[in-house]
């Protein structure tokens, strides 16, 4: 009869779910996800609101930040100068060309590594990999000074391997045989290859290691019937290995793209302080705006939120493309 009743219930309850029992909510994990969003909400959305709040004022000034003044409500009067001036729409696209130049050739490079780690044994892809992730380490500031010592005009190791070359060849092919006092940093499109050198050399041992992670995960067994069925290496990676590694290629993919429109250090060094708008990119534009004399804080303020929502948009993008794909499968 005990039975008879309970099954009765459950069959009450699936015709009616206004009487199906409440589950019990668990409340431990969203206790112990606090500390982590307290802290996220101290160090990244607290001055993220206040950079959004300062781009709707006129601020140029560092009493008015100080509260020593009161702060002029200007509305979206800082956006419409922004958008509105054509060397805004110049910075846009220099910052786009330069991310998508950098994310290519940093997920190329970073992929092929990968690969070649896959296929080395282990005490020499242990090695190799170590000396990779050196560039990783680095950081940006000590990376950016070597390679601008590279490329110095007097002392530097290029300006000495061109000094190198026999001066008739030199003047053939680039027509000048003496390359000292050379500027390396004054063309703009010499400027950014260098800056997408430096670029790529620290970004993409992240992607090697990475892709060789998913690699590590992908079935030996897959791969080796392609070989058998008459696959080469591409067709194998193509067809078998990058549809498996899809997901690992899409998240390094936003990555990439956040870092590479939010490169600053490298710029800056590089081109020693912002005097040459002809490079400028969007994170150095803002900084520019907001601390070069005259400065113009809600400027500067107005372009770090029109890049925060650009790359804001850039994520949306790939989360609505991943969870399409998983409806789709």
């Amino acid at each position: 009869m005990t039975t008879l009743t309970k099954a009765t219930d459950e069959a009450a309850a699936r015709e009616n779910p206004a009487r199906r029992p409440r589950r019990k909510v668990d409340r431990l994990p969203y206790l112990l996800l606090l500390p982590c969003l307290a802290i996220i909400a101290v160090l990244l959305l607290w001055p993220l609101g206040q950079v959004v709040m300062m781009s709707f004022y006129k601020l140029d000034s560092v009493r008015q930040l100080r509260g020593d003044r009161e702060w002029p409500w200007v509305g979206l009067a800082n956006y419409a100068q922004i958008l509105g001036d054509p060397f805004f729409r110049t910075v846009l696209r220099n910052t786009v060309l330069f991310a998508v130049a950098n994310v290519a050739l940093t997920m190329v490079l970073g992929t092929l590594v990968g690969l070649l780690l896959n296929r080395l044994g282990k005490k020499m892809a242990t090695f190799v990999a170590s000396c990779v992730m050196l560039a990783w380490a680095t950081p940006a500031l000590t990376g950016t000074i070597v390679w601008k010592w590279i490329f110095d005009d007097t002392s530097g190791l290029v300006t000495w391997l061109f000094n190198k070359l026999p001066d008739g060849l030199s003047t053939t092919l680039f027509g000048r045989s003496d390359w000292t006092g050379y500027g390396w940093f004054n063309d703009p499109l010499l400027f950014f290859g260098i800056l997408t050198l430096v670029v790529v050399w620290h970004s993409f041992p992240f992607i090697a290691v990475s892709v060789l992670a998913g690699l590590k995960s992908v079935p030996s067994e897959l791969q080796e019937a392609a070989r058998v069925d008459g696959a080469g290496p591409w067709r194998v990676f193509w067809s078998v290995t990058f549809p498996m590694l899809r997901p690992v290629f899409g998240i390094l993919v936003v990555l990439s793209t956040i870092w590479d429109f939010k490169v600053f250090t490298q710029q800056f060094v590089l081109a020693g302080g912002t005097q040459d708008r002809s490079t400028f990119m969007l994170s150095i534009y803002s900084y520019a705006e907001a601390f070069s004399p005259p400065p113009k804080y809600g400027l500067g303020s107005a372009i770090a939120v029109i890049l925060t929502v650009i790359l804001l948009v850039v994520t949306a993008l790939y989360v609505r493309m991943v969870l399409r794909q998983e409806d789709e499968s």
